[in-house]
């Protein structure tokens, strides 16, 4: 056999961000515009130019490949506080501090709609938009805490013919007449109390009287260079024009108005799912399980999650879904990606929010008293721009990668947009873009973060959408080479996001494959579970519901020892390679597949309903308490069916039917002084260490038997039939009958380590020594009896030695034993399945680990668990080159086939949980 190739000298970090000590350099500042005397609020881009916003109510139009000015856009008589560009329609949407909002032609250069919000006058400033283009209907949030919205589904007219003149008679809503700019409002428009000012349109917008059009004199022409306080620099590129009108007007109907969407102003707000230029998110399709979703964001310091309307041609508000309190100010801005947000507050900190589990996912202290006014994302990197002039690049990890000086002045805009490319580049090449009040817009060309493993959005390769009628064979490979790729390690901290990635990619999964799927939270510092439920064909009985449980976390991976990337499925000689390949991601897209592919052929004659968590190695944190409150959710279930562990040899089949239990201790033994020398006091103290030596020397006799009386007591008697299948087990095996019997049927005892306080050197004399025992239980011990023995036997023990020092014994974790009806009809279906598949009887084995979800889905779900195992002996579980082989995920997923169509037979009566056989 050829030897295993050299590991490579460098691997890829498999972690969703990229490595921090090799991050790439700062941005470049590409290019730099300037707008004279006027502060950048707002900007957008289309292909060939970038629009920016201005305090002063114009909107300048600059060329994106020679960066010259090409047009100024005058129309506004206040501040233009957001843009928009529609790349559908090629329209850019202005919403300013007039209570207005306008539409231009980005093609013509020109005005072409009007619109005036409900109740105009009393709406105040318009902070923020949103196109929606598969409705055709722009959503804005106002400084009257309402959210409006328009349809502009009408038949657009061609937009390219004359503009009628200006007059009161060109500009028409309906039929109706409306002005073309808005009266002062007594509110919005007032000066302070002391100044006895009747309100007026400056005292909000208090820019030069005359740069501002009046209602008469509606322009695309700049203000000439002469003329006093001109607000762009001439440029001989602009030429005048004629005076334009809007092609009509219109206002926005009382329906179309949610009146306190919020309780401060509506300051930001963004589509789901994204399709901002730079985003990496899906493209949004109706009838496959998509919604699409509005996030909104006030000075009430809450974000707020809305459904729209599922109906193209529907004009019915949002429903409001959900209130995140970010409880750190006004938020002032946000980015979506995926089913993330991204909320940048006030004080200087980004609220992370997952819009499935609605859970706080991280608070990122960007920089400390100083106000996020504008974020924006390419693929998973985070830009961050701060009131102070700095600007922050942040990866997927909430790793910072990169902080510099943007402007010497606020950053209160922020856009991604692409570079104009030459024919021989290969790549898309992008730039942020920021404007600030330094009156300056500043062009940083960047790269997306590198790629490398990292799986986000959807099942890559199949398209967006699995196609099941294609081979499930191909689907399961595939699926499963993107699952290994997300380093889903739940006992690091650096993996948490790789983790809740790991769960997102999965429910998209299931739902690509035909199931029913969302992320259940299991607490703030927990991960989330994934729910998921195939639904069978409709029978006039209840059908059976067969739980699977699983796990998505992996044990963490050294790379000493692999002979290929942990994170990369490796196929060699027949195997899969990859961290989780057997434990537990292989069988679970087995399964998932088995039951994809029964649906499609419409022979699911059960329902399958998945529960996969993200924290087994890491102890279940969550588990029970979620499953407790979403019991409902989950549904009556008949039957258990897990798969998480591997055969005792590598030709014959086997199927599970008992689990040891297990109680993990910490014993801790210290005194109140300080660390000693033994060459000065050695011989002068009580040593803590001596004492816990002599206490763990008490847990076992000679035959190295657990000493604690009574312990035994309760351990069940190994019968005939046992001591006849362990015969059997052992030729199979080649291992001892009474190491198998040890191994999976009777209790022990084992000291895992023993840490100290102090340097560890060979001349301390450690104050403090810690302990971690643990206890493998059987049937019938009683889990809590054996626990408090356990303590009680240390406490007594320790007692006895009249010992200075302390002791403090605590239960660490525990879980209980479980042991399978080998009479029961779902069991004797699973073996059938297992034989009709491998044309060999099963062995029938127990295992010596302990699986805590399996007893207490039993006891929650009051039926029957099953385990089947997928792997071999060899499969290298938690250790490095963990595979599975490809001949067993496949003829895995053909055993679940066939026991799902099995137990199709199984009915049960709606008013027992009684399993019964129907005659087919």
């Amino acid at each position: 056999m050829a030897a295993a190739p050299p590991l490579s000298p460098i691997i890829p970090d498999p972690s969703l961000s990229r490595n921090v000590a090799h991050s790439v350099q700062h941005p470049q500042l590409f290019h730099s515009l300037q707008q004279l005397h006027s502060s950048v609020l707002s900007l957008a881009a289309d292909d060939g130019n970038i629009y920016t916003g201005t305090q002063d109510g114009q909107i300048c139009v600059w060329d994106k490949d020679s960066f010259k000015l090409r047009a100024v856009w005058s129309g506004h008589t206040g501040s233009i506080l957001a843009l928009e560009y529609a790349p559908d329609r090629h329209w850019l949407f202005s919403a300013s501090g007039d209570s207005t909002i306008r539409v231009w032609d980005t093609r013509t250069l020109g005005p072409l709609y009007l619109l005036h919000p409900h109740l105009e006058d009393d709406c105040g400033d318009l902070f923020s938009l949103a196109w929606n283009p598969y409705s055709n209907t722009l959503y804005f949030g106002c400084q009257d805490a309402s959210v409006q919205w328009f349809s502009f589904s009408f038949a657009v007219p061609d937009l390219v013919l004359p503009r009628p003149p200006l007059s009161s008679d060109s500009l028409i809503s309906s039929g109706r007449t409306t002005p073309t700019s808005r009266k002062a409002h007594k509110f919005f428009d007032s000066y302070p109390q002391y100044t006895r000012r009747p309100a007026d349109l400056n005292a909000r917008n208090p820019t030069c009287a005359s740069c501002l059009p009046s209602s008469t004199s509606l322009s695309t022409t700049p203000p000439s260079a002469s003329s006093t306080g001109s607000r762009t620099p001439p440029d001989s590129c602009i030429q005048p024009e004629a005076l334009k009108a809007p092609i009509a007007v219109f206002q926005v109907p009382p329906e179309n108005v949610i009146y306190s969407a919020h309780y401060g102003y509506v300051y930001c707000m963004a589509l789901l799912p994204s399709s901002r230029e730079g985003s990496d998110d899906s493209p949004f399709r109706r009838g496959h399980g998509h919604h699409l979703q509005l996030v909104t964001g006030s000075g009430d310091s809450t974000v707020k999650l809305w459904q729209l309307p599922e109906d193209r041609s529907s004009d019915s508000a949002p429903q409001l879904l959900h209130t995140f309190d970010c409880d750190a100010g006004a938020v002032l801005a946000l980015v979506v990606r995926g089913d993330t947000v991204y909320a940048g507050c006030q004080d200087g900190l980004v609220k992370v929010w997952d819009l499935e589990t609605r859970t706080l996912v991280r608070t990122l202290l960007v920089v400390e008293n100083v106000d996020i006014l504008s974020m924006s994302m390419l693929n998973s990197d985070l830009y961050v721009c701060s009131a102070n002039g700095d600007i922050q690049r942040w990866s997927s990890s909430f790793d910072l990668t990169g902080s510099w000086r943007g402007h010497d002045g606020i950053v209160l805009s922020s856009i991604i947009t692409r570079l104009p490319t030459l024919s021989s580049e290969s790549r898309d090449k992008y730039a942020l873009v920021t404007g600030a009040n330094d009156d300056m817009i500043k062009i940083w060309e960047i790269t997306p973060p590198i790629a490398g493993n990292q799986v986000t959005s959807d099942i890559g390769g199949f398209g967006n959408y699995a196609d099941i009628s294609k081979s499930i064979s191909d689907i399961l490979v595939h699926g499963l080479t993107k699952f290994v790729s997300i380093p889903s390690v739940s006992n690091s901290p650096t993996h948490k996001e790789d983790c809740r990635q790991a769960a997102i990619w999965l429910r998209k999964c299931f739902t690509q494959l035909g199931a029913e799927a969302s992320l259940l939270p299991t607490g703030a510092t927990t991960n989330p579970l994934v729910l998921a439920t195939f639904h069978g064909t409709q029978t006039v009985t209840p059908k059976p519901r067969i739980l699977f449980y699983g796990h998505y976390d992996v044990i963490s991976a050294r790379r000493e020892g692999w002979t290929s990337d942990p994170f990369t499925l490796t196929g060699r000689n027949g195997y899969l390679y990859g961290r989780g390949a057997t434990d537990n991601k292989g069988p679970i897209m087995a399964i998932a597949c088995a039951a994809a592919d029964l649906l499609a052929r419409r022979a699911l004659g059960v329902d399958l309903v998945m529960l996969v968590e993200g924290e087994e190695e890491a102890g279940s944190g969550g588990f029970v308490e979620t499953v407790k409150r979403h019991k409902d959710k989950i549904g009556h279930i008949d039957a258990i069916l897990v798969s998480n562990s591997t055969w005792i040899a590598e030709d014959t089949p086997c199927i599970t039917y008992g689990l040891r239990g297990v109680v993990h201790c910490n014993v801790e033994i210290s005194n109140e002084g300080p660390d000693l020398h033994s060459g000065v006091d050695g011989g002068a103290t009580r040593e803590p260490m001596l004492d816990m030596l002599k206490l763990l020397g008490t847990l076992t006799d000679d035959s190295n038997k657990v000493a604690i009386p009574h312990f035994y007591d309760s351990v069940r008697a190994l019968t005939e039939e046992e001591r006849q299948s362990y015969k059997v087990l052992s030729s199979v095996t080649q291992t001892a009958a009474s190491l198998l019997a040890a191994r999976w049927r009777e209790p022990s005892l084992t000291v895992h380590n023993v840490e100290v306080s102090g340097p560890r050197n060979s001349t301390v004399i450690p104050s403090k020594v810690k302990a971690h025992v643990s206890v493998r239980i059987v049937p019938d011990q009683d889990l809590e009896t054996i626990a408090s023995t356990v303590r009680d036997y240390l406490k007594d023990r320790f007692a006895t030695m009249k010992s200075s020092n302390q002791l403090n014994v605590t239960i660490a974790h525990m879980a209980d034993w479980w042991l399978g009806s080998l009479d029961d009809t779902w069991f004797h279906a699973l073996e059938d399945a297992v034989r009709d598949e491998w044309a060999v009887e099963p062995l029938r084995i127990r295992e010596g680990g302990s699986i805590p979800s399996v007893p207490y889905l039993e006891k929650e779900f009051a039926c029957h668990a099953l385990h089947l195992p997928l792997g071999q002996s060899t499969d290298q579980a938690h250790l490095p080159n963990e595979r599975i082989s490809l001949s067993n995920l496949r003829r895995g997923k053909r055993v679940v086939e066939r026991f799902l169509s099995n137990v199709a037979g199984i009915s049960r009566s709606p008013r027992t949980d009684t399993p019964t056989v129907t005659d087919e």
